[in-house]
């Protein structure tokens, strides 16, 4: 039999609005876009770096935008994106949660497992 030391465990963690989790949530792919928005200056190159398409990123950025009723990012043309300050700070506490709900459940599963 195999050794349960091997095993880990990892979280999801998904913000959404209006307590419906169909659409335009934020998950770890919008939150990958985003911070991509913040080191490239462009939703395109975010996009890219990911092996996404424009097309859906832009679509998954409107689906959240309508569905949290505020803007993530602010688009100018030519010259790239940035995120709005409603975007930075949901960034920033999408990111401190995340890592923290990750901390909490590995040592909670190590103690479980053993």
């Amino acid at each position: 039999m195999k050794s349960m030391k091997k095993l880990g465990v990892k979280t999801r963690l998904t913000i959404y609005s209006g307590g419906q989790m169909e659409h335009g949530t934020l998950g770890k792919g919008v939150a990958t876009l985003m911070r991509g928005v913040v080191e490239t200056g462009s939703l395109n190159a975010a996009a890219k770096n990911i092996k996404m398409a424009y097309s859906k990123a832009w679509r998954i950025f409107k689906e959240t935008e309508a569905a949290f009723g505020f803007q993530l990012i602010n688009r100018d043309g030519a010259r790239g994106s940035t995120l709005t300050q409603e975007g930075e700070k949901l960034l920033v506490t999408y990111e401190q949660l995340e890592a923290e709900a990750e901390a909490l459940v590995s040592k909670r599963f190590s103690e479980l497992i053993r």
